[in-house]
């Protein structure tokens, strides 16, 4: 495999990594709005400096061949003092992204791209994530897991639960918090390490 090639490659996976903060700058401005949002931080890889693996993508593996790792979504933490409208933030989350995309901003992320894990303030409890679905329940085989929809658009996932360490990159991550406002952009973090 050619250096240019490989070159290519970690190009391409940084500016991932890029669009998707850019992204959670956006959806994090759309979910500042709404009184209920405590707090908003990256978590995931996105959150994180990159490191080098040797990816899924077929020539790279076989030639056993490091890259940065793909960051395949953004992954957000809200931690909310109210579930009662869960459906409102999962249409401003869909609007700020058709939004930023007709406004050529260069972003063109998808919701399901877009994983909402939500929390409850104070004892960081998990509280399931935000449904991506426009209705609740939406009739599909995912909204069949129990407790999926007792609270709507709270979707559950099913044997999902939480690591331990899911918001450690949080606190390093928070972009934003009720009663200070926006602490930093995404694109403030760091984005490759050694």
């Amino acid at each position: 495999m050619r250096r240019a090639e490989i070159d290519e490659q970690n190009a391409r996976l940084l500016r991932q990594q890029h669009l998707f903060r850019r992204t959670a700058d956006v959806v994090t401005d759309a979910f500042a709005t709404f009184p209920e949002v405590r707090a908003v931080a990256v978590i995931g890889s996105v959150a994180k400096k990159l490191w080098k693996e040797v990816p899924r993508f077929r020539a790279f593996r076989r030639a056993r061949i490091e890259v940065w790792h793909e960051c395949k979504d953004l992954d957000l933490a809200v931690w909310l003092d109210s579930q009662d409208r869960l459906g409102a933030l999962r249409r401003a989350l869909v609007l700020a992204l058709k939004d930023a995309l007709a406004a050529g901003t260069g972003i063109s992320v998808a919701d399901h791209q877009v994983d909402v894990f939500l929390f409850e303030p104070g004892s960081d409890r998990y509280l399931g994530r935000l449904c991506h679905y426009n209705s609740c329940p939406k009739d599909k085989p995912a909204c069949d897991v129990p407790g999926c929809g007792a609270i709507p658009f709270n979707k559950r996932v099913d044997g999902f639960e939480p690591d331990a360490d899911i918001l450690a990159p949080a606190a390093r991550a928070m972009l934003y918090v009720r009663g200070e406002g926006r602490l930093r952009s995404a694109l403030d973090l760091p984005s490759a390490g050694g």
